[in-house]
């Protein structure tokens, strides 16, 4: 119960603040592709570094586990072309599209929906594209930790990563936006 009221938690946190931002609005996401607008690209990058951090201090006090699952390149590539043809097209992401949805825009009503069955057609087609597509190209799990040989320093180059591409978005864009 403790895990699900946490998430629920989280869940609203993270809406809140997608929607504050301006995550949830079409126009001002388009403006961040443009790279007219950097609070948008700053909330994800800074995202993926606080993740990183309550992750790892889940898993050190032994609550958080993951299951990396196989780096297959051509299902990674056509998966990140189809996500990134959506969002083009419909101008959210899907966790900017929930909040959308909540805040009422029916723009997002109808990509929510096209999300969903894109997801219900993957379902349904799983058991043929995974010996076509995932298993020939699978590198196995490959994770930064693995590489970097400790989980320590791969936090750190993460965060530090992901902390100068957020500072980088913050000096390069929106410079010229009205």
């Amino acid at each position: 119960m403790t895990v699900i009221l946490l998430g629920l938690f989280s869940g609203i946190a993270f809406g809140f603040v997608i929607q504050r931002i301006g995550a949830s609005n079409a126009n001002k996401m388009a403006l961040a592709h443009l790279m007219r607008e950097a609070q948008i690209p700053q909330f994800m990058l800074l995202a993926v570094a606080f993740s990183a951090i309550g992750l790892f201090g889940l898993q050190a006090a032994g609550v958080g586990r993951t299951m990396v699952l196989p780096t297959s390149l051509v299902a990674t590539g056509l998966a990140a072309v189809i996500f990134g043809v959506g969002w083009g097209l419909s101008g959210y992401c899907p966790g900017t599209c929930w909040a959308a949805v909540g805040e009422g825009r029916m723009d997002a009503v109808f990509a929510l929906l096209g999300g969903l069955a894109g997801a219900a057609t993957f379902a349904q087609f799983h058991e043929i594209l995974i010996p076509s597509l995932y298993l020939p190209t699978s590198q196995g799990p490959i994770t930064l930790s693995d590489w970097l040989g400790s989980s320590w320093l791969a936090v750190i180059v993460l965060v530090g990563a992901m902390g100068g591409a957020t500072w980088l978005v913050g000096k390069l864009w929106g410079r010229d936006s009205a």
